[in-house]
């Protein structure tokens, strides 16, 4: 019990704090809830824009709400939305990490918005704080990275692959130590499995060579998994795509033809030939000229036999004119859930000739 004296200090002492903590909310906290913040953790290498290079890049969230999600940006000429205007939201994990894809820029930037924001594909300034933008912080690219491995195969210079991309739709992930070549010239390239993930092998010619004629002199690619796809295509990275692939895969579908000619879009069903290839030596072919590209695969190392043959197609329509195309080869994972890759795989490339 309570003394009368002690108890009447008591009740003046609890009156008085009351009435202190009545204006600032029950006395809980006199300090304001933190603004809502934005860093980085992971910051891709500066660089100028580019369709198919992919960097990995990774952030916190300070004081973020259930339901608000993260917007990337990357600077190149204006402000692009990441990674693709058909995914341009960014998760936010239970610890309050997020972590996504950007194509390179000599900036970037993240938005904390809510779930009613609909960001613009790409803006010339960033937006200012307010209303369903959170917060927002950009930084400069970092430094950038070692300068690419390049090997000689068959008297040309090819520029090895060293950052992620998603052909075929997959993200895939890249080591220089998987494209090489022998002691005969033959170029190899590999997937592996490191650390829980695959990785690919993807080498690009250093020139555009244009118009003419090209061939490739292989070693057996019938034995690639479903999962597996080995690809010989043109590709610009400063204009328009100029797409031709030769494709060797089944995208997944045991069933399926192996192999494919494609001038893009693939999704115009002319623009699409399938065929099987035998196991073997295969020597592949393009004849490519304004308007026109004709297609040829043939048994052993060359093409003088009819006999020989496998597979001839010819586009005349939606041929892409030459511009700053450069061929690139790659071998690389196909993300299928059903028939996902099981082993190492490897192509080996014995020649390449290019003709006007």
């Amino acid at each position: 019990m309570v003394e009368a004296p002690h108890r009447a200090r008591w009740i003046l002492s609890f009156a008085v704090a009351a009435a202190v903590c009545l204006p600032i909310a029950g006395c809980r906290s006199t300090r304001a809830a933190a603004a809502p913040s934005i860093e980085f953790t992971r910051i891709p290498p500066a660089g100028e824009g580019s369709p198919e290079q992919l960097e990995t890049i990774e952030g916190r969230v300070r004081g973020a709400e259930p339901g608000q999600r993260i917007v990337l940006y990357a600077l190149s000429g204006v402000w692009w939305v990441q990674p693709v205007t058909e995914q341009p939201f960014t998760p936010i994990q239970r610890d309050s990490t997020w972590k996504n894809r950007t194509h390179p820029g000599v900036r970037y930037a993240a938005l904390l918005v809510d779930s009613q924001y609909r960001p613009p594909l790409k803006v010339d300034a960033l937006p200012n704080k307010g209303g369903p933008i959170l917060a927002v912080t950009s930084v400069a690219g970092s430094a950038a990275p070692a300068p690419p491995k390049v090997i000689r195969f068959s008297g040309y210079r090819w520029v090895v692959r060293q950052a992620a991309n998603d052909p075929g739709g997959s993200l895939n992930y890249y080591d220089q130590k998987n494209a090489w070549t022998d002691a005969r010239g033959f170029l190899h390239l590999r997937t592996t499995r490191r650390n829980g993930q695959w990785v690919s092998a993807e080498v690009k010619l250093n020139r555009s060579l244009g118009y003419g004629s090209y061939r490739f002199v292989l070693q057996d690619v019938a034995h690639l998994e479903p999962a597996a796809v080995f690809a010989l295509f043109t590709w610009d990275d400063l204009g328009p795509a100029r797409e031709m692939d030769v494709e060797i895969s089944r995208w997944g579908e045991p069933q399926d033809k192996n192999a494919q000619y494609v001038i893009q879009p693939y999704v115009v069903p002319a623009n699409t030939v399938r065929f099987m290839v035998p196991p073997g030596r295969l020597t592949v072919s393009a004849r490519w000229d304004a308007g026109r590209v004709t297609f040829k695969t043939a048994r052993g190392s060359g093409l003088s036999k009819a006999s020989g043959l496998v597979a001839e197609h010819t586009f005349t329509s939606g041929v892409p004119a030459a511009g700053n195309e450069k061929i690139h080869m790659n071998l690389y994972v196909y993300d299928d859930k059903r028939h996902p890759l099981q082993q190492d795989s490897e192509v080996v490339i014995e020649k390449f000739e290019f003709l006007p």
